[in-house]
Formats: C-alpha cells, sequence, structure tokens
C-alpha cells in the first residue's frame, strides 16, 4: 500500500494491518524499542514506525540505517504524537535494501549547495520532495490547461537551422571531427556535416509553432530549449523548459487574457493539489508564500505602456541604480518597482521596436511592436509575448533591415502568403514559474539536473 492510500484511507484502516515499502527517512532507537520516520514517496507527508524488543529481529532493527529501504508490516493505530494522526505499530520490518553509514543524506539541515553536490540523492529531502512535487503537479496543470481549451500539443524540433531571437547564443549540432574540420575555401564545409547546413540546439519552438496554429488553430509547445549563455546568476541555465503557446485569430488584447488566465488557473491548481508542500514552503523557504499566490489569483493585472512604464518610473521618488530611458529595456529593480507601485502583476506592452524580436507585429507609429511582458510582484518578467507580424512586406522589409539571411525562413515567411492571419503567442520560462511558485530563489534548485557553466555532472 502506499502512504498516499494510507493517509486518505486512514480512518478506515484504524486497528487493521498494512504493508508498505519505503525508505527510513529518520532512526531514533532505545533499549527496547524504536520509532522509525517512513517515506515511500508517494506523498509529503512520513509515517511513524513503531517497534519493540518483542520481535524476532529486534537487534537487526536496530542495526539498520538511514537511508535504507524496508517493508513494514503492522496496525495502523491511532498516534500519541500532537504531530501526527496515525503510526503503525510494526509486526515486522524486513530490510530490503541497506545503505552505509557514510550516506550524505542524513537527518540534518544541509545548504542547498552541498545538495546540488548530492544531485541525485536531494529528492530524498523535504525541501527538494516538495519542489520537485511542485514541478510534477504544475507541469501537469500547464498540460490539462491547454488540452481542456483544444490547443493541439507541438513537439518543436531540439535541433534547428534557425535562431528564432537572433541572438546567437546558440549550442552548435555536428558530427564532424573537431580536431579535423572540413573546410572550403577557408570556411567550414557544412557540406559533409549531418544536415548538410550548420544545425544547433533550439532556444524556442515558436516559430515551427506558428505553423500548426496555422493550421490547428490553438497549438503549444513545452519543452526544453537552450541557450549558449555564459551566466551565472540565480535565473540563467543552459537548459531549461519553455511553455509556448501559439494562436491563429488572436491579437495582443486576447494575448493578453490567455496569459493571464493560464497563470492563475496554474497557480490555483497548484495551491490545490499539493497543500502539504506548500505549506512547508511557505513556513520554511518563504513566508507569505501562500498569501503571495492567492493575491495574485485574485488580482486584476494592470496594462500599461511600456512609454507609461518609463514615465512613472522617471517620476518615481527613488534614486535608481540604471537610470530608466524612454526607448530602451527595463532593469530588475524598475520591474520591481512597477509591481510595487500597482500592487499586484502588470501587462507592459508596446515596447520599442529596437529591443525586440523581428518577427513582432510593427504598430502604425513605426517605432513600437505589439510586444507584452507580464511582471508579477517579487520575480519580475515572468512572461513575454507578441501579436506577430502578418503583414509579408513588413516581416520581409524588417529581417532586410536586421541583415538577416531571408533563405533560412523562407518557410516561416512564406507562412504569410499562405492563408496568413493575424495571430499571437507568448512564451513562459517553467523555471521562472517553479521560482515563484516554489519561493526557491535559485533555477539550479527547481531543476532536476541543472546545466549551467561549468556544471554538467550526472
Amino acid at each position: 500500500m502506499d502512504l498516499v492510500e494510507l493517509f486518505n484511507k486512514k480512518d478506515e484502516l484504524i486497528d487493521k494491518e498494512v504493508k508498505v515499502c519505503g525508505w527510513i527517512r529518520n532512526h531514533r532507537k532505545q533499549k527496547e524499542f524504536g520509532f522509525i520516520d517512513f517515506s515511500d514517496g508517494t506523498c509529503f507527508k512520513h509515517l511513524q514506525v513503531v517497534y519493540d524488543n518483542k520481535l524476532v529481529n529486534f537487534d537487526d532493527i536496530q542495526k539498520m540505517h538511514v537511508g535504507s529501504a524496508i517493508e513494514v508490516v503492522g496496525t495502523l493505530v491511532k498516534s500519541l504524537n500532537e504531530q501526527q494522526d496515525v503510526e503503525v505499530n510494526a509486526t515486522s520490518v524486513t530490510l530490503l535494501g541497506d545503505c552505509p553509514e557514510d550516506y550524505p543524506i542524513q537527518p540534518k539541515r544541509h545548504t542547498r549547495e552541498f545538495l546540488r553536490e548530492q544531485a541525485y540523492l536531494r529528492p530524498r529531502t523535504n525541501l527538494f520532495q516538495a519542489v520537485f512535487r511542485v514541478r510534477s503537479v504544475a507541469a501537469y496543470a500547464i498540460h490539462r490547461y491547454f488540452q481542456e481549451r483544444g490547443y493541439v500539443y507541438f513537439h518543436a524540433p531540439l535541433i534547428t537551422a534557425s535562431d528564432c531571437e537572433g541572438a546567437g547564443e546558440m549550442f552548435h549540432v555536428t558530427c564532424m571531427d573537431l580536431e579535423n574540420i572540413p573546410k572550403k575555401d577557408g570556411v567550414v564545409d557544412y557540406s559533409q556535416d549531418m544536415f548538410a547546413c550548420p544545425a544547433s540546439l533550439t532556444v524556442s519552438g515558436q516559430l515551427e509553432a506558428e505553423s500548426f496554429a496555422l493550421a490547428y488553430g490553438k497549438t503549444y509547445t513545452f519543452g526544453p530549449t537552450f541557450r549558449a549563455e555564459n551566466s551565472n546568476t540565480k535565473v540563467h541555465a543552459n537548459e531549461f523548459w519553455m511553455i509556448e503557446p501559439e494562436m491563429a485569430f488572436t491579437d495582443l488584447e486576447g494575448d493578453m487574457e490567455v496569459m493571464e488566465d493560464m497563470l492563475k488557473n496554474v497557480v490555483s491548481y497548484v495551491l490545490d493539489k499539493c497543500p502539504d508542500e506548500m505549506n512547508f514552503l511557505d513556513n520554511f523557504v518563504e513566508k507569505g508564500l501562500i498569501d503571495k499566490l492567492n493575491k495574485l489569483v485574485n488580482s486584476k493585472f494592470t496594462r500599461i505602456t511600456h512609454e507609461e512604464c518609463i514615465d512613472i518610473l522617471q517620476k518615481a521618488d527613488v534614486q535608481f541604480e540604471f537610470e530608466p530611458k524612454q526607448g530602451e529595456d527595463i532593469a530588475k529593480e524598475h520591474e520591481k518597482y512597477i509591481t510595487e507601485h500597482f500592487n499586484g502583476p502588470v501587462f507592459i506592452t508596446d515596447w520599442p521596436k529596437d529591443i525586440k524580436a523581428f518577427y513582432m507585429k510593427q504598430n502604425p507609429d513605426g517605432k513600437t511592436v505589439a510586444a507584452v511582458d507580464l511582471e508579477v510582484p517579487g520575480a519580475g518578467e515572468i512572461m513575454g509575448g507578441s501579436q506577430r507580424e502578418e503583414d509579408y512586406d513588413k516581416l520581409v522589409a524588417r529581417m532586410d533591415e536586421l541583415g538577416m539571411d531571408k533563405s533560412i525562413l523562407e518557410w516561416y515567411i512564406n507562412l504569410r502568403k499562405f492563408g496568413g492571419c493575424v495571430h499571437s503567442g507568448f512564451g513562459m520560462g517553467f523555471e521562472r514559474l517553479l521560482i515563484y511558485l516554489t519561493g526557491v530563489d535559485n533555477i539550479r534548485d527547481v531543476i532536476p539536473y541543472p546545466r549551467t557553466p561549468g556544471a554538467c555532472e550526472f
């Protein structure tokens, strides 16, 4: 029996025999009896197992180490301990898999830095039991949201010949011998490589997703993306997961409606399905976390333009480290001020076109694009989206203006010729969402096996 089933049916199982398999999280030994803190990972709660010297293998049980896998058979009874409702009086405890005394995850407080070095064992700690179950539930909530609304789940290619964002921070993929790279006229001869052209790991599935949106109406991607960026901040990783919906016949206003509705829906679902984990995170990671999330769910998201945002920042009675300027990007400190100013989430729209991607819809003013970033209290930017440029001539002109090679993206440009229409979409970094949901402030601690500069273990 799983612990999740045991706790759900505990009232009807009182005074009945149960059998559970799991791991020793702590072991307190007395002369004539002992207590085992037992977990099987199926829920956040632990079960106390009580045994005494009437058991034939009492001495062997006392030698069982923290981390060992065991099978317990016994009677479920009401507990006298105020910290738990029930416990098991064991009639047998069988060792299934031993664990040495130098097992790294002992029942004491470990730093997150230490646990990153033990990434293959850290899911056995309370913190990461909570974090990675929230990750699992949040991922399901995202799929559930889009599936229930008729979106087609699209698997974007991970190997690509195009740089969606135009930043050039891409991992190159090759089968060529790096010690003897073939060249022709002094440059790399990609005709001899696997795909006969330069190939990279994707930074976004958006461009390909647009093609599916213009066939199915609504689609979304949810998968890994990669950035060859040598950044060691708390919010950057070289491999991370992205959610990218694309919607035909939807303008920027409709895009923002989906962004707001999806975020509220996912947050509500996690709060509902992970009460034990969220209470733990609220108590031990970020005080007030649950109140913060409930406030977001019940907020009306403010909408302002980038120009209005800069005006507010410039009039603020605050000495910013980075001076806010019209036509330029905003810094983390600006994001924080804006969400505090409006006391809630804020959509910032109509960004200067010179700091945004080529595919965004150009506004009539010729200076801005129909782009949007969503800023949330305590996290800053959590989503970014735009209405995509549906005008063939304007898209081509913008690519020419940026000096882009149109031949690589001819298929993408042609979408504007073959039944193109108004369409929009957005991207949300899954780990950014998890940082917000859990209060854990480092991206390395919300990814099971983080890939960051200098770190590719496990």
